[in-house]
C-alpha cells in the first residue's frame, strides 16, 4: 500500500476524499488543456501520464472497502479513466468492460456486503445496480455517465439488444416495450451533476448526443444495406443533424447520396456528394459513389474520370487530426465491410474497377494500360510464387492476368498478351496435379487449386488467340489443342458439393469449364475453316455442341459448316434446334461468367446470326 493510502487510512475520511478529489480535478484539467495541434508523440506521452495518474487514483480508491460516501468520486474517476483510455486507443476493448463490471460490483458491495452473490454478466449487474441506485440518489449522476459508457461500448461492438434493454432500464417505465434505439436515446434524461461534483472529462448529456448521432448513422447504414431506403433516408438525416466531425459528415453525406441514387433521385444524390467533397480532404468515398451514380446515368466519361480521381486520392496519405480527449462518433462506428456503401477499397481494387470498366465499355487501349499498371502495382508486393488470395470484392490474381491478356489482345497488342500469359503460367502451372485430376481430389488441396485448371487452360486459350492475331496458325492451333487437352482431363464438379468460387462470383466451376471447352473448340474450328479444312472444323463444332449443350454460337458455326459441306439434312436438324432455342432461355443465362471469358466469347460470336437463319429458311422453302 502506498504512503498516501496509509496516510488517508489514518486521517478523517473527509480530508482523504478531498485529496483524492483534488487529484482527479487536477488530472482532468490537465487533460482538457492538451492542445490537439501539439506534437503527436508529446501529446500521447502527456495523455499516457494522465492516464497513469487516474489509474493510480482508482487503485487507491478501490483499495478500501466500498462506501456510499466515496462511490460518487470512485465512479467519476472510473468514467474519466475509461474515457481517456478509449480516446488514447481509439476504441473500446475488453479492459473497459472489466472496468465497468468492477465498478458495478463495488456499488452492490455497499448494499449487501455480507451476502454471497452469484456470478453475473454485465446485463444482470446493471439490472441489480439500477434497482439498488433507486435507494441511493447521490449515485445517479455518476451511474448514468457510466451507463453512457456502457452504451458506447455495446454500440461499438454491435450488442444492440443489450443496449436497448439498458436504455429501457435507465428510462424507467417510459417506453419499456420500445426497442427503437433512437427513441430510447432521445427519451433518456441523465440527472444533472451537482455544482460541487468532481470534474469529469465528458458529461452524460454530451455522451448521449454522441450516442444518438452514432446510433442514427449505424441504423441508417444497416437500413441502406437491407434495402429499407425510406427508413435509411430518415435515419441518415437524423445523423447529419447531430454531432458530426468533418470526416463523419463526409461519410453521412456519401451514404445519403447512395440512398438517394438507389431511390431514383440522382440530382439530389449529386448535391450530397458535392457537399461531401467540400467537407474535407478524404475524397475517396464520395468519388466512388459519384462513379456509381454516373454509371447509373450512363455517363461513362464522368464515371471513368471519377475512378481516376479516386485512384489518385487513395495514393495521397492524409495527416489525421489528433483526436479530442472525448468519446466521439468515430469511436463507435465499425469498420465498413465489403457490403457497406462506405467500403472504399484499396488502390489495386480501384485500379481493377477502372480497368474492367474500360474493357467492358470497349476502350481497349485504356483498359490495357490500366491492367498493366495494376499488374505492376500487385506484383510489387507479391511473392515470386503466389497463392491467389480470397477475392471479394474483386477477382483473384490469376483472373487479373487473364483480363489483362484479353485487354491487350483487344487493343492489338498480341505480343504483350503472350508475355502476360507466360507470366501467369510460370506462377500457376506448378500448382496443377501431375496425374489426371478429379475436381473432388483437387478440392482436398489448397483453396486455390479447384480453379487452377481453369486459369491454366484459359491462359493457353488466350495465347492461341494472340497467335491468331499474329497470323501464326500453327502456333494458334497448338495452343488451342493444349487448352483442350487440359480441359478434357478435368472432371466437372459434383453439383451437390456446390463450388462457386470466390474468384468467379456467380459462376460455378462446371459452367465456366463448359464454356471454356466450347470456346477452345470453336476457336480451333475457326482456324480449320480459315485454312479450308471444313471437315476438321466440323468435328470441333460438333464436339462443342456436345460439351456445352444449348450454346448458340457453337450451333451457328456448326450450321454454317454443314451448309458449306452441303450436308442439308444435318443442317436442317441444327436449324430447327436453333429456332427452338430462340423461344427458350438458355439454362446458364442466370450465371455471370468471368469477365475474361465473357469478353472472349464475344470474339467468336458469329456475325449476322439472324440473317443466317433467314437465309437458311429461305433455302429450305425453295427446295420444297
Amino acid at each position: 500500500m502506498s504512503r498516501r493510502t496509509l496516510l488517508c487510512a489514518s486521517t478523517p475520511r473527509a480530508s482523504c476524499l478531498d485529496l483524492w478529489r483534488e487529484k482527479n480535478d487536477r488530472l482532468v484539467r490537465r487533460a482538457k488543456e492538451l492542445v490537439p495541434q501539439e506534437c503527436s508523440l508529446r501529446r500521447q506521452q502527456l495523455t499516457q501520464d494522465i492516464l497513469e495518474g487516474l489509474s493510480g487514483l482508482l487503485h487507491s480508491l478501490q483499495g478500501l472497502p466500498a462506501a456510499v460516501s466515496v462511490l460518487p468520486l470512485e465512479l467519476t474517476v472510473t468514467c474519466n479513466f475509461i474515457i481517456l483510455r478509449a480516446s488514447l486507443t481509439q476504441g473500446f476493448t475488453e479492459d473497459q468492460a472489466q472496468d465497468i463490471q468492477q465498478a458495478l460490483e463495488r456499488v452492490l458491495e455497499t448494499q449487501e456486503p455480507l451476502v454471497p452473490r452469484l456470478e453475473q454478466g454485465l446485463r444482470e449487474l446493471w439490472d441489480s445496480v439500477l434497482h439498488a441506485s433507486s435507494l441511493l440518489p447521490e449515485l445517479l449522476p455518476a451511474l448514468h455517465l457510466l451507463a453512457g459508457l456502457q452504451a458506447a461500448l455495446w454500440l461499438s461492438t454491435d450488442h444492440l439488444g443489450d443496449l436497448a434493454l439498458l436504455l429501457q432500464a435507465l428510462n424507467g417505465s417510459q417506453n419499456r416495450a420500445s426497442e427503437d434505439l433512437l427513441l430510447l436515446l432521445k427519451t433518456w434524461s441523465p440527472p444533472a451533476e451537482e455544482s460541487d461534483a468532481p470534474l469529469i472529462l465528458q458529461d452524460a448529456w454530451g455522451l448521449r448526443d454522441v450516442l444518438l448521432t452514432a446510433s442514427a448513422f449505424h441504423q441508417g447504414l444497416q437500413e441502406l444495406i437491407t434495402g429499407s431506403l425510406p427508413k435509411a433516408l430518415s435515419s441518415l438525416h437524423e445523423a447529419a443533424s447531430g454531432l458530426c466531425s468533418r470526416p463523419v459528415l463526409v461519410q453521412v453525406y456519401t451514404a445519403l447520396g447512395n440512398c438517394l441514387r438507389k431511390m431514383g433521385n440522382p440530382q439530389r444524390a449529386l448535391l450530397y456528394l458535392i457537399a461531401a467533397l467540400k467537407e474535407g480532404s478524404a475524397l475517396g468515398l464520395p468519388l466512388l459513389e459519384a462513379s456509381r451514380l454516373y454509371r447509373q446515368l450512363g455517363n461513362t466519361t464522368a464515371e471513368l474520370e471519377s475512378l481516376e480521381l479516386l485512384f489518385e486520392a487513395l495514393s495521397v496519405t492524409h495527416k489525421s487530426e489528433a483526436p479530442h480527449i472525448l468519446i466521439e462518433v468515430e469511436l463507435l462506428l465499425p469498420q465498413p465491410g465489403p457490403a457497406s456503401p462506405l467500403h472504399c477499397g484499396t488502390q489495386s481494387q480501384v485500379k481493377h474497377l477502372l480497368a474492367s470498366r474500360c474493357l467492358q465499355m470497349g476502350r481497349a487501349e485504356e483498359a490495357a494500360e490500366h491492367y498493366l499498371d495494376l499488374l505492376a502495382l500487385l506484383l510489387d508486393v507479391s511473392e515470386p510464387r503466389f497463392s491467389p488470395p480470397p477475392c471479394p470484392p474483386g477477382p483473384c490474381m490469376p483472373e487479373v492476368f487473364l483480363e489483362a491478356a484479353v485487354a491487350l489482345i483487344k487493343a492489338g497488342r498480341a505480343q504483350d498478351a503472350l508475355t502476360v500469359c507466360e507470366e501467369l503460367l510460370s506462377r500457376t502451372s506448378s500448382l496443377l496435379p501431375k496425374m489426371s485430376w478429379l475436381w473432388e481430389d483437387v478440392r482436398k488441396g489448397t483453396k486455390e487449386l479447384p480453379h487452377c485448371p481453369l486459369w491454366v487452360s484459359a491462359a493457353h486459350l488466350l495465347q492461341g488467340q494472340a497467335w491468331v492475331q499474329l497470323r501464326a496458325q500453327k502456333e494458334a492451333v497448338g495452343e488451342f489443342s493444349h487448352c483442350l487437352e487440359l480441359l478434357f482431363r478435368a472432371v466437372p464438379e459434383d453439383k451437390d458439393q456446390g463450388g462457386a468460387s470466390n474468384c468467379e462470383q456467380g459462376c460455378s466451376s462446371d459452367v465456366a469449364l463448359q464454356h471454356l471447352r466450347a470456346a477452345a473448340l470453336i476457336s480451333r474450328g475457326l482456324e480449320w475453316v480459315a485454312s479450308g479444312q471444313d471437315t476438321k472444323a466440323l468435328q470441333d463444332f460438333l464436339l462443342s455442341v456436345q460439351v456445352c449443350p444449348g450454346h448458340r454460337d457453337a450451333s451457328f458455326h456448326l450450321l454454317q459448316t454443314l451448309r458449306n459441306l452441303n450436308r442439308r439434312d444435318e443442317a436442317n436438324a441444327v436449324w430447327w434446334k436453333l429456332k427452338t432455342q430462340t423461344q427458350v432461355p438458355q439454362e446458364e443465362a442466370t450465371w455471370s461468367l468471368p469477365l475474361y471469358l465473357e469478353t472472349y466469347l464475344s470474339w467468336i460470336h458469329p456475325p449476322d446470326c439472324e440473317t443466317l437463319l433467314e437465309e437458311f429458311q429461305t433455302s429450305l422453302t425453295e427446295s420444297c
